[in-house]
């Protein structure tokens, strides 16, 4: 359905707008289109990108995004200016993914923007700080934490972006590794039923399959994103000594580097998914296999080596005495406090969410959109003594 502004625009610009109809007009049967982007709200008549093209932007001038350049990927205790950061991995993913997509003519603007917000819910100190995130938020009442549904949180509702309903699935259902194997995409009627599975998601069950092959490319990107950076950082910090390390099978099938690993899962992704009639994404099975073999290598040998998990209780505590602190703060309506300053008050935080919001609830999303330093540097605030210049004034 066009709505009234976009007949607006489309008057306006008549060339720009037949020639994306044209465009996608070349896309895939299954591929996504402009016209059916879902939004809540639709406060904006169009312009001149496409809805999917909008969304990217949107996204990209969010403070959620900016705060992307100072939270870590893997290794977050470790000081070296050459490994991968969360920025620098979403653009890895977002590059993937759209060379995937062209390739199978689907919607780039599409891939682009589930891309580049998949990870925004990603919170200080990695997966493990997820978990400690979401200890704590069992314990209040709130569910688990995981930060596919804290992404959406944040552009749904926290900054309240009116994103597309396929850009927010696709964030929602880009994580996840056992159904990579193969991938068909499962429609989502309407916003009810995409609220309901994020309802579903919070309480612990998988989000299943993106609604769109754009999300499902995403979904596959994610990894072949990672896998072999892992390793290459691994490597430049001294968790591994080469790349000759990785098991012989992963090396024979999948390359023993990680410019070689991404080439090898791109091509045999083109080679074994079908956008155009069955409406599947898919590796091979020898691909899968040598890529669960070189997943579980990296657990052992990277996510779960002792030196990189030395100080997992201390940040346990970290997060414990942030999040005790900041809902104190909020119950007492202590209004000095940076959870007031800092993201209550602030313009950009969405009047409607606060009034819908927990205590606990805000503490929780203070916390989780913290980088990796401003955590550290909160933490310092609430434990060390203040020391006084001079004299009491």
């Amino acid at each position: 359905m066009v709505r009234q502004g976009e007949h607006r625009e489309e008057r306006r610009n008549p060339a720009i707008h037949r020639y994306t109809r044209e465009r996608e007009a070349l896309l895939s049967s299954h591929a996504s289109r402009t016209d059916q982007a879902l939004r809540r709200k639709n406060r904006k008549p169009a312009d001149i990108r496409t809805p999917y093209s909008r969304d990217a932007d949107r996204i990209i001038h969010t403070r959620a995004y900016t705060r992307y350049i100072d939270k870590t990927q893997v290794f977050y205790l470790v000081e070296n200016d050459h490994i991968t950061h969360r920025v620098i991995h979403v653009q890895l993913v977002s590059k993937i993914a759209r060379t995937i997509g062209r390739c199978l003519r689907l919607n780039e603007d599409l891939i682009e923007a589930i891309a580049l917000g998949h990870d925004i819910g990603h919170i200080p100190y990695g997966h493990f700080g997820e978990s400690c995130l979401s200890d704590l938020c069992e314990e209040h009442g709130l569910g688990k934490f995981f930060h596919n549904v804290q992404s959406v949180r944040s552009l749904d509702r926290i900054e309240d972006q009116d994103l597309t309903m396929q850009v927010l699935d696709g964030i929602l259902c880009h994580n996840g590794e056992a159904d990579d194997l193969r991938i068909s995409p499962e429609p989502c009627p309407d916003w009810p039923a995409f609220d309901r599975k994020i309802g579903a998601n919070e309480k612990g069950n998988r989000a299943g399959p993106p609604m769109t092959l754009e999300g499902c490319i995403v979904k596959f990107a994610d990894t072949i994103a990672f896998i072999g950076r892992d390793l290459q950082d691994a490597q430049e910090v001294g968790l591994i000594k080469g790349l000759a390390e990785i098991p012989r099978e992963c090396r024979k099938v999948l390359g023993a580097d990680n410019r070689t690993i991404i080439d090898t899962l791109i091509h045999d992704l083109l080679d074994n998914s079908d956008a155009d009639n069955e409406c599947f994404v898919s590796y091979s099975s020898e691909v899968e296999h040598a890529l669960a073999t070189l997943r579980a290598f990296s657990r052992d040998h990277i996510y779960n080596n002792p030196k990189l998990t030395a100080e997992r209780e201390k940040i346990r505590t970290m997060y414990r005495v942030l999040f005790s602190t900041y809902l104190a703060d909020i119950e007492a309506d202590r209004h000095s406090s940076k959870i007031f300053t800092d993201f209550t008050e602030a313009p950009w935080v969405s009047r409607d969410y606060l009034r819908e919001t927990s205590p606990a609830g805000l503490a929780r999303d203070f916390v989780a959109g913290m980088t990796d330093r401003y955590f550290l540097k909160r933490f310092e605030e609430c434990v060390l003594p203040h020391r006084i210049e001079g004299a009491f004034r």
